[in-house]
């Protein structure tokens, strides 16, 4: 079910999923059109682009790319409760990260208690064989959100993934030429706290 937006036109989309899974590359890929085989572990990191919407309204777009480590619950909850829309990423090369998915969706339903969109991501379909995975099928019949294969490798669905958060939270105007016209310099990763800690939900 989508959402309505407040006023104060701002998203955030709220990725999570397994370590390793790829949130960071299909990130990565969306803002740079780029690809990084190396694996780097996140701790959390939130990117912001500013769109204009067809509407002439500016829409503050925060992209938050989480650890898939979870050491701090309570850091997940308040990056749950913080969330307008969640892509749950797993690998179509791992199925046990699938699992991952269901205990996280689990988590949002119960902290949110309401309609929440979610999307849930299959990665890696680039390495994966080439018939559709049974578990985006199952997972959209039986819990009625949108699911989608995605490679941030070859960049396959990548913005198709986007435009599917965002119209899953009804922003105001028309946002896919936005999207398509996006450029990297437009976004911006918070910056550490003065502290040292690195960027967490905590300070979002």
């Amino acid at each position: 079910m989508a959402l309505s937006l407040a006023p104060e036109a701002r998203v955030r989309l709220v990725f999570f999923g397994a370590a390793g899974v790829g949130k960071t590359a299909l990130i990565r890929r969306f803002l740079h059109d780029a690809f990084e085989a190396r694996h780097r572990r996140t701790v959390e990191e939130l990117h912001l682009l500013e769109l204009e919407t067809g509407s002439g309204l500016r829409l503050r777009l925060e992209i938050l790319d989480t650890s898939g480590s979870y050491s701090f619950p309570a850091m997940r909850r308040l990056c749950i409760g913080s969330g307008h829309a969640f892509a749950l990423v797993y690998s179509l090369q791992e199925p046990d990260s699938f699992a991952e998915v269901q205990r996280l969706r689990d988590e949002i339903l119960e902290a949110r208690r309401g309609p929440v969109p979610i999307v849930v991501v299959g990665n890696k379909s680039d390495l994966a064989p080439s018939e559709p995975d049974s578990r985006v099928a199952a997972a959209q019949r039986d819990w009625g959100c949108p699911c989608l294969e995605a490679s941030a490798k070859q960049g396959r669905n990548v913005l198709g993934l986007f435009e599917e958060l965002l119209s899953q939270v009804n922003p105001p105007g028309r946002l896919s030429p936005a999207l398509q016209r996006r450029r990297p310099q437009a976004f911006a990763k918070e910056p550490p706290p003065r502290s040292g800690k690195s960027p967490s939900c905590a300070v979002c």
